[in-house]
């Protein structure tokens, strides 16, 4: 399946690709995991998709289809998983071609440039949130408000979760409330573990920082049976106190990514409940200066390329 490429979100995880040295499919290489567009070309024997449709694909890029992940559902994790700017050419470009088992169905109601982060910012976010074991009125917590981070928020608001935002700065409260945090605690400032056992604790500390240096003091703020889910991190070795786990039934976990399936299922409760990514949109061409915006740290809150049609 090819598509024309509308938009396509900038991950901290291409930061990585464009800067590696010896990728594993040799030079040249074309970044780009967070991509909306339209149909522009059907592969021979495609069915269930016609030429103009909105489309788009994320950090799932393909499966085998014949491995016991796939055969079980999951996709996700089939060993020979595909990934759009590793796998084959990514969407910082003009056309992409694609499995037709990656495509993601846009709904209407949401921009491109609003659907091109879904495909990892925010499915990767929806679904640590909703396969946390959290229910509607526990207290969640989202450390860093990024480019993931803005919309675990708003996730986690609209999920009925009494939602506490994490982030360094005094500056960054207004912002926290206004996606939707019931709380928000300076990292520059106050111990965050403390913190949040003075408001009761935790069920769920979902972590988006790029820094895995935190972690090991959030173990504190989680209730007996909480867990810490990570999905930014930056391959820092981690000291856990095990004592801590052990003694209170705490776990840390990991969420990657999601299916298709996932990323509709993500768009559709952003339509239903009014959550949004906040993007700032620049010309393709400029590409080397959006990314380094977003290393920078200074996107608010997901840099998207626009190719010129």
């Amino acid at each position: 399946m090819r598509l024309d490429v509308v938009a396509s979100g900038i991950c901290g995880a291409d930061a990585g690709t464009v800067a590696d040295l010896h990728p594993v499919n040799g030079f040249p290489i074309t970044p780009g995991h967070e991509v909306a567009g339209v149909v522009a070309e059907l592969g021979e024997g495609v069915r269930g998709w016609e030429i103009g449709e909105r489309a788009g694909v994320g950090w799932f890029g393909g499966s085998c289809g014949s491995c016991t992940a796939c055969r079980s559902g999951d996709v996700v994790h089939c060993p020979d998983r595909q990934i759009p700017g590793l796998s084959y050419p990514g969407g910082w470009a003009s056309t992409i071609t694609v499995p037709v088992n990656a495509l993601i169905r846009i709904p209407e109601g949401l921009s491109m440039a609003e659907a091109a982060p879904f495909g990892c910012a925010g499915v990767t976010t929806f679904n640590a949130l909703r396969n946390s074991g959290a229910e509607p009125g526990d207290r969640v917590a989202v450390v860093g408000i990024g480019g993931l981070g803005h919309l675990a928020v708003q996730f986690a608001a609209a999920m009925g979760f009494e939602t506490v935002a994490i982030a360094r700065g005094e500056n960054k409260r207004p912002t926290a409330l206004q996606l939707g945090a019931h709380h928000y605690i300076d990292a520059s400032h106050d111990e965050v573990g403390p913190a949040l056992r003075e408001l009761g604790g935790c069920r769920l500390i979902l972590s988006t920082a790029a820094s895995s240096k935190p972690l090991a003091g959030l173990i504190d703020g989680l209730v007996p049976h909480g867990r810490l889910t990570v999905v930014g991190f930056d391959g820092t070795p981690l000291q856990l106190p095990l004592d801590k786990l052990v003694m209170h039934a705490r776990s840390v976990t990991g969420q990657l990514t999601g299916s298709p399936t996932d990323t509709e299922q993500a768009m559709r409760f952003a339509l239903a409940t009014d959550v949004r990514p906040r993007v700032q949109t620049t010309p393709l061409e400029q590409a080397d200066a959006a990314l380094k915006t977003q290393q920078a740290g200074q996107a608010r809150f997901r840099m998207v390329l626009t190719p010129t049609p």
